[in-house]
């Protein structure tokens, strides 16, 4: 999946919790976020509105960006619910990565079957 494919996908499913997302779908929705994340710190940074261009995006990638990443865990046959091992101070953030570079499984898990568009 390619990285316009990837934003629109995203979206689309802005608050899908169930199915599986490949890895090339949530490091391409990733980077989209970091993107939009800069581009809206320098709008604030130049217009001098603290913090307004920031909280917009922040409000308006957070869920996609939750789902997302919840579905890419169940390509890896693990439940969204491993995303609150991140609380845990450096181990739980190093866990967490390491579960998102994992490569899905490439057969039907409990999640459905795999993506490979």
């Amino acid at each position: 999946m390619g990285f316009v494919d990837s934003i629109k996908s995203g979206f689309a499913h802005y608050a899908k919790f169930n199915g599986r997302a490949r890895r090339s779908q949530y490091w391409w929705w990733t980077l989209f976020a970091i993107i939009v994340a800069l581009i809206a710190q320098l709008l604030d940074n130049v217009l001098g509105t603290q913090w307004v261009f920031g909280l917009i995006a922040f409000l308006g990638l957070f869920l996609p960006g939750l789902a997302v990443l919840v579905r890419r865990l169940h390509d890896t046959d693990k439940t969204g619910w491993w995303i609150l091992i991140a609380f845990i101070p450096l181990v739980g953030v190093i866990v967490l990565l390491i579960f998102v570079l994992t490569p899905g499984t490439p057969e039907a898990n409990r999640y459905g079957e795999p993506i490979y568009t």
